[in-house]
Parts: C-alpha cells; sequence; structure tokens
C-alpha cells in the first residue's frame, strides 16, 4: 500500500487525479478501523493532514465555511456559538481522543448512516464543497447521499469544505445507543428553527440520512414564530409520529426497526420541546 503525503490542496488533486483509488484519511477514524479488521486494502492512502487550506474554517456574512480537515474539537470550542447544533452533535462522538482527530469532511466522506454530522448537517441545508484538478463544484447535502457509505463524490473529488448557515435560532440534536459515550448511533435526529424555517432529519434509521419532509411541513405550519406560545402535547405528538413514519429502519445487533421508529418518535419531541422553549425565551 502507498502511502501519499501532499502539503498543498493543489498537490492533493493531483494525487488523487493520478490515484483515483487512493483513499483520503485525516483523522482516520473510520479508515483505520477497517484496515486493522482488513475490511477494506486500498492500493494507496491520501494523507490530508499536512494541507493546511482543509484545516481551517471562515466567516462570509451568515455562513460559516468548515475546512473538511478541522477537527471536531475546533469546531466545538470555536464555533459551538455559530453552529450549536452541529456541535452538539461532535460532543458525541467517540472520546476526546478521536474528537481531537476526527473531521467533519471524514463523515461525509464515510457516508455511514450512523454518522453522528449528517442529521445536523441535513437540518440545517448545509453545502458539501469538492473539488478535483478539473475544477469545484457545490453539493446540496440532502443529494450527496447515494446509498449505505456511498455518497456523491466522483473517483477523482476530494471533500474541501463544508458551507453551513449560521444558526439564526435553537439547534438541537439526540441520539440513541447503548451506552452514553463512545457510541454508535441506534437512531439520531436533529431539529433547526428559526423564522418562518424548520429543519429536521433522522440518521441511523434508513439507508442513508435523511430529511424529514412531511414532518417539517407540519410542524411549519403549527408554529408561531412571531407570537411564540407553549406548544400543545399533541402537536408535540403528531410531530413524533410524522419523523416516524419517515424513517424506514432495519433490524440489527444495535436494535430493531421497532425500536427504532419508537425511539425517532421519542427523540423528536423531546429535541423539538428543547428547541422551542429556547426560541420562546429569546434565543433567535
Amino acid at each position: 500500500m502507498d502511502f501519499l503525503r501532499p502539503e498543498s490542496l493543489s498537490e492533493a488533486l493531483q494525487m488523487k487525479a493520478a490515484m483515483p483509488d487512493a483513499v483520503p484519511i485525516a483523522g482516520g477514524t473510520d479508515v483505520m478501523v477497517e484496515l486493522n479488521f482488513d475490511h477494506r486494502r486500498p492500493p494507496a492512502l491520501l494523507d490530508l493532514t499536512r494541507v493546511p487550506e482543509l484545516a481551517n474554517w471562515s466567516r462570509d456574512g451568515s455562513v460559516i465555511t468548515i475546512g473538511a480537515a478541522l477537527p471536531y474539537t475546533r469546531l466545538i470550542n470555536e464555533l459551538g456559538a455559530d453552529l450549536p447544533g452541529l456541535a452538539i452533535a461532535s460532543r458525541t462522538v467517540g472520546s476526546p481522543q478521536i474528537r481531537n482527530r476526527g473531521t467533519v469532511g471524514g463523515n461525509l466522506g464515510a457516508a455511514s448512516p450512523a454518522g453522528d454530522t449528517h442529521p445536523v448537517l441535513l437540518a440545517c441545508s448545509a453545502v458539501v464543497e469538492v473539488a478535483s484538478v478539473r475544477g469545484a463544484r457545490s453539493i446540496p447535502v440532502d443529494e450527496f447521499y447515494l446509498g449505505v457509505k456511498r455518497n456523491a463524490l466522483e473517483p477523482d473529488e476530494l471533500i474541501t469544505a463544508i458551507r453551513v448557515p449560521r444558526a439564526s435560532g435553537p439547534q438541537q440534536f439526540a441520539k440513541v445507543g447503548t451506552r452514553n459515550a463512545m457510541v454508535i448511533a441506534v437512531c439520531s435526529f436533529a431539529i433547526s428553527l428559526s423564522d418562518s424555517r424548520v429543519g429536521a432529519a433522522i440518521g441511523s434509521a434508513a439507508p442513508t440520512p435523511r430529511r424529514v419532509r412531511q414532518a417539517e411541513e407540519f410542524l411549519a405550519g403549527e408554529l408561531d414564530f412571531a407570537q411564540p406560545r407553549p406548544l400543545l402535547d399533541s402537536v408535540k405528538q403528531r410531530f413524533g409520529e410524522l419523523v416516524s413514519a419517515e424513517a424506514s429502519p432495519i433490524d440489527d445487533v444495535r436494535g430493531s426497526a421497532a425500536y427504532r421508529k419508537h425511539a425517532l418518535a421519542v427523540l423528536a419531541r423531546r429535541t423539538l420541546g428543547w428547541a422551542w422553549d429556547a426560541y420562546r425565551e429569546g434565543e433567535r
């Protein structure tokens, strides 16, 4: 196995073009597990840890651009106020050591249905920036996931950044797992509220992470953003039912399909309650 170590983005793209089967690695929290268990044996690894363009973030008006190799720890510490939902999800990723190495770009590249950041990125309508020697393009995140561990990248492309709108209202993320820490989600849910807009998405409950659009539309019609009043229990209940109905989970070693559907309804009700209470208290 070859080990490629570019020191600039242009060099990385040239290497990827010359060897499209090379697997990018930054934190290595997914790739190294696959290698250690001999589930994957690529012809080369493309180490992106020395590419400075990928390890920073920037703010342009209401949009935050996160470099694909920015570690979770920096995202939590430096962007928690701007992107609270993403910071909450990042805190649930593994141990401190893993958060020091792991990246949102790596989470996207792996495209696992159980990836913790996916529901938040979907709820916030993020955009994935990718590039190759042929040029750059932008992919709306809800078009990025194609199947279980399959994404919309062409063989010669790399993820360079993720553009996420700065939060203008409360955001929440929650997941269920077999324990409280260092756990792969049995199912997960994210919600984002801003003036007249509702974003909601599920993880680990379908072949890909997905928006729950019927639930979003229902809730947008029920919430009065101009004069926020306490939510009726019936609204929370119906919202949870719609979220559950839009899932298509399977039975596996982590949980049954029926349990996932039940848990998603509970997570949806709880996170909606937390987010709407925060909105009513002025978190806008």
